[in-house]
């Protein structure tokens, strides 16, 4: 016996191991055709269903119809078949006319203008162009995708494009998250001559839109201060004053004024009491820094505190840098997110600004001691430094205290501590309270006490506490600054 022959047989449907020599490809390669022309025809399926569901139907084909539907109940005699013949190819030309007069998708196309950043909450005005090359007006009605962090008005209103003309469609959307955020497609419906037929054509513009900290609040305050309106926002005119200030003016005396500062020459010659006024000295230092830890995490009329900080923080440093200090920011939870070294002028509040974009709260408790320790190593210079964060109680605020302490002996310290309103309106039971409430009544007492206790501890230790609550944190801040540098402090 041969031995080939000792060779088992194989089964039938085995299939054979190709011969050395033979073309055939292997096993791996036969496969990766197969799913290559699988890819190719269903990409080719996708193409046609998808030209094929861009021309839809409208109200008026199907009140047509509606309208026709009669014909059917024609007896099926010879006249009455070629009645109904007659109708429905009346129906389906109109239907091919209708959508023969729409254009091509290269006659029509669409821009999106939107500036490349939007601050959060803030409504932003955009535009969109519509181009078309048909030699007919049309019809159209525009459509887009955007992304949940930008809540957008309503444009599907219809509008008419001139012949071979433009049209612009304004629109507005407002940040609701900060961040980058690519922008969706745009889609328009294009109707037919007789109105019979709709098309959509979709467009996707490759933009995008970084929602930045709002800066609304900072416009609205320059404004004011043109105005000589800022007690409007709660601002008050604070006189500045203080040892080591320079002469710059002369002006009538009013209530109020120091009487050491009146010029009794100025007031001989003009018979009416005249004082001086000062400038305070610039170039000083103010560092915000930010606690973007647990406790900020907490809602206040739907916002987080943290927004409000932020906002804050952002008003704050434009009204430094309008008085030529130097800005700076701190942005830390468990450890230190964003440092900006403090600059002056237009170039400073941008940084923060950029500094602040990505800025996120986590459920780590803040680590003072590791804020604190970078701010002895890279910012020595005696500083206002403005701390927004939030006491609990003594316990759980002694590093705060301890190294707040500390650093006051170098810098001015003011801790912005952001009040909860819901614990304070929670510590007051109402007058028919039942168990539970009286309960948690005297549970929020007893946080609110410790609380208080913390920011006592503070007080007496040299540090300057602003306890606020954060729908009036920004004009409580911002007033607390201009008394700090009308004392001439720093």
């Amino acid at each position: 016996m041969s031995a080939a022959a000792a060779l088992p047989a194989p089964e039938r449907g085995t299939p054979r191991a190709p011969e050395s020599g033979t073309n055939e490809p292997p096993g791996p390669r036969g496969e990766y055709v197969e799913e290559r022309v699988a890819r190719i025809l269903g990409t080719v399926l996708v193409r046609s269903y998808r030209a094929t569901v861009a021309f839809l139907p409208t109200r008026r084909l199907a009140l047509l119809v509606a309208v026709l539907s009669p014909v059917w109940l024609i007896p099926a005699t010879r006249h009455g078949m070629a009645a109904v013949a007659l109708a429905l190819t009346l129906l389906l030309l109109a239907v091919v006319v209708d959508i023969l007069s729409i254009p091509a998708r290269w006659q029509i196309e669409v821009a999106r203008q939107l500036p490349a950043e939007a601050g959060l909450g803030d409504p932003t005005q955009g535009v969109y162009t519509i181009t078309s090359r048909a030699g007919r007006p049309l019809r159209v009605r525009l459509f887009d995708h955007l992304p949940q962090a930008l809540a957008g008005s309503d444009r599907a209103a219809e509008h008419v494009v001139p012949a071979a003309g433009e049209l612009a469609v304004p629109f507005t959307v407002t940040g609701r998250e900060r961040g980058s955020w690519a922008l969706g497609p745009v889609v328009l419906r294009i109707d037919g001559r007789l109105g019979l037929v709709q098309r959509s054509i979709r467009h996707e513009p490759n933009d995008s839109v970084l929602v930045v900290p709002s800066m609304s609040g900072v416009r609205r305050l320059r404004l004011l201060a043109i105005q000589h309106r800022l007690h409007d926002v709660g601002l008050r005119n604070i006189r500045r004053r203080g040892e080591g200030t320079s002469f710059a003016s002369l002006r009538e005396y009013v209530t109020g004024d120091d009487p050491r500062h009146v010029d009794w020459k100025a007031t001989a010659r003009r018979r009416k009491l005249i004082t001086r006024e000062y400038s305070v000295e610039q170039g000083q230092t103010v560092l915000v820094a930010v606690d973007a830890g647990r406790m900020m995490t907490q809602l206040s009329d739907g916002v987080p505190r943290f927004e409000y900080a932020l906002s804050s923080a952002m008003l704050l440093a434009d009204v430094a840098a309008q008085s030529r200090d130097n800005v700076g920011l701190l942005l830390f939870d468990d450890e230190v997110r964003a440092f900006v070294p403090a600059t002056r002028g237009r170039q400073a509040l941008e940084r923060i600004r950029h500094a602040l974009v990505s800025a996120t709260t986590s459920m780590a408790e803040p680590d003072y001691a590791t804020a604190f320790r970078l701010l002895s190593e890279r910012h020595r210079k005696r500083s206002l430094i403005v701390l927004f964060t939030d006491v609990v109680d003594p316990r759980a605020s002694r590093a705060l205290m301890a190294h707040a302490t500390r650093s006051a002996a170098r810098h001015i310290l003011l801790v912005v501590a952001l009040r909860n309103d819901q614990l304070m309106e929670a510590a007051v039971p109402g007058e028919n309270a039942s168990a539970a409430e009286l309960f948690e009544s005297a549970a929020a007492e007893e946080l609110v006490a410790a609380r208080e206790e913390a920011l006592l501890r503070m007080q007496r230790a040299g540090v300057q506490v602003l306890d606020v609550s954060p729908a009036v944190m920004t004009p409580a801040v911002i007033n607390r600054y201009l008394e700090i540098k009308a004392r001439g402090s720093l």
